[in-house]
């Protein structure tokens, strides 16, 4: 059956983007739109007009448009999983295309569950894929404990956060761990194959995202979206949560035998990463930005280590005399967890999995997206379903 968003995303480039699709058509339009990308970023020379100056209005050739390279985003999670292995099936179908493909890139935060990692390294080696696994500069255990520093602006030396970030505020918590752990990350990363060129020279980040997943992702996800040496791509921006789950049921293997690791059971079996299977999120940060009620309960009962790495960093800043020391909860009123001052907002173009709103893809989450059952029922039905495990 055809299945497609309610109404028109607000940065949809026409009606055809978004309209009702069967799976077998919403794959063919993700085809369509790395076509799309691929061709626009490799046609063609980069003409801009000089906006100041002696010369301002004059148009300038840059030179002629290159793709430096193109790479699958890869969180361990049930959409970017989805998204890793529908790129493997059109690069085998465009073989002249398969050049600009450098491999699939995993951004470890230094906070994964451990198991999650672990997943990504297995898939990319049992895939024969080329793994960029990007690590940040600064730690996790820095951020919270005030150790990083502002090094520009009025507030120069000054920490640029302090204390466990948890749920709630203006988007600054989420802000600054993503920037920190995520995004300068991939902006190195873009730096390796486009230097300075970036006006003509572009890393291509296939994704995830998609407008079914959220209301802000409905207002804000794009199918092709440039920001400087960026281009975002969201291959899948146009699938519906029963797409998701149908591609899943398609490929995915549940024959009633022993399975190979993460389910590849056989060539185009689509992977299953533990972690999300228990958790319903990919497992790859755990900041605590937006950590659901008894959160860090539900990781200490599948996956105990990394519940006790959390407990030894709440102690850790609890004897540092840092107030907001409880991951996953609001800080206390009063505290200034931002002494170097809010920063710009940076779209969290990576961030999926701990935004807020979004299906994690458990059947309780779906009714609950369908409007079926209402939030009580919900949480009744999450605790019944924990205390079943137990």
């Amino acid at each position: 059956m055809p299945d497609g968003v309610e109404k028109k995303p607000p940065k949809a480039t026409d009606d055809e983007a978004w309209r009702a699709r069967t799976l077998e058509e919403a794959e063919q339009r993700t085809f369509e739109l790395l076509d799309q990308a691929i061709i626009k970023y490799t046609t063609g020379n980069v003409i801009i007009t000089v906006s100041e100056g002696k010369r301002k209005g004059y148009s300038v050739d840059r030179g002629p448009r290159e793709v430096a390279a193109i790479f699958g985003l890869y969180s361990g999670g049930n959409d970017s999983v989805v998204v890793q292995h529908i790129l493997r099936r059109y690069l085998a179908a465009r073989p002249l295309f398969r050049h600009y493909f450098r491999g699939m890139v995993h951004v470890n935060t230094g906070i994964a569950i451990k198991k999650t990692t672990l997943h990504v390294r297995q898939v990319a080696d049992m895939w024969g894929i080329k793994l960029e696994e990007l690590h940040p500069k600064v730690t996790y255990l820095d951020l919270v404990l005030g150790n990083v520093k502002s090094t520009r602006g009025p507030n120069i030396g000054r920490a640029v956060w302090r204390g466990f970030p948890g749920p709630g505020g203006d988007g600054q918590p989420h802000n600054v761990m993503y920037t920190r752990l995520k995004d300068q990350p991939l902006q190195e990363l873009r730096g390796r194959y486009v230097g300075r060129q970036g006006v003509r020279r572009k890393a291509m980040y296939i994704s995830g995202l998609r407008w079914d997943e959220s209301d802000k992702r409905f207002r804000n996800a794009e199918e092709i979206d440039e920001k400087g040496g960026i281009v975002w791509v969201g291959a899948i921006v146009h699938w519906t949560n029963a797409h998701m789950r149908e591609y899943r049921t398609k490929w995915r293997c549940d024959k009633v035998h022993r399975h190979e690791p993460h389910r590849m059971c056989f060539d185009e079996a689509l992977p299953l990463n533990e972690v999300t299977a228990n958790l319903h999120m990919s497992g790859d940060c755990t900041c605590g930005c937006y950590a659901k009620p008894d959160e860090l309960d539900e990781i200490a009962f599948f996956h105990p280590d990394d519940a006790a790495d959390i407990r030894e960093r709440e102690r850790i800043v609890r004897e540092a005399g840092i107030a907001a020391c409880k991951w996953g909860k609001v800080p206390p009123p009063g505290f200034n967890q931002q002494p170097a001052g809010p920063e710009e907002i940076v779209t969290a173009d990576l961030c999926r999995s701990c935004t807020p709103g979004l299906i994690q893809g458990s059947l309780e989450d779906d009714w609950l997206a369908a409007g079926l059952i209402t939030e009580d029922q919900h949480r009744n039905l999450r605790a019944d379903r924990y205390e079943e495990a137990s």
